[in-house]
């Protein structure tokens, strides 16, 4: 009878050892590890926007545009031709010099004027240039940044965050402590 009596003692003390041990003191931190079975996982992923910079360049020709060459030929000869009837007009030597120049002035102003009337014209000359333009296309990336993960652990469900693909079970961290009343 004494046998029969400390198998099933040890048995108890045994069973006894093992469930604190399973259980862990939760003020020391300490659990075991379990595996849960995955019910849904969903990527996540972020939007990350860019500007990409594009370049659109073309030739253009420009016509340049420079006025035509002007001689000073009809101011002068207006300056010399208006001295000359101003010299002419005076009746002193003092007022034949005021005369001449007032006339050369009066003259030069009057050639210039019909010499530029007769060369309204341009010299306009051709060329190409190249015209460049940036523009900035929008793009959006799809960035993963991890997974939802749903799991059930002994008839519950619970959810978590997960930086990788868990598979069909994930590992996890179980602390059972005595709650105080």
């Amino acid at each position: 009878m004494k046998m029969i009596l400390v198998k099933p003692l040890s048995a108890v003390l045994i069973l006894f050892c093992s469930q604190l041990s399973f259980a862990g003191d939760h003020r020391s931190g300490k659990s075991h590890y379990d595996y849960a079975r995955v019910t849904d996982v969903r990527p996540v992923y972020e939007s990350v926007e860019r500007r990409i910079p594009e370049r659109d360049c073309w030739v253009e020709t420009v016509a340049e545009h420079r006025p035509a060459y002007q001689s000073a030929t009809g101011t002068i000869l207006g300056g010399v031709i208006g001295a000359a009837v101003g010299n002419r007009l005076g009746h002193s030597k003092r007022n034949k010099q005021v005369g001449a120049v007032a006339g050369a002035v009066l003259g030069a102003s009057i050639g210039r004027d019909i010499s530029h009337r007769r060369s309204d014209r341009e010299d306009v000359s051709y060329r190409d240039v190249e015209r460049c333009e940036t523009r900035y296309r929008q793009v959006v990336d799809q960035r993963l940044l991890g997974y939802d993960v749903s799991y059930n652990y002994r008839g519950r469900s619970y959810h978590t965050f997960m930086d990788e693909h868990p598979g069909k079970r994930v590992r996890i961290a179980v602390s059972v402590h005595p709650v105080r009343h």
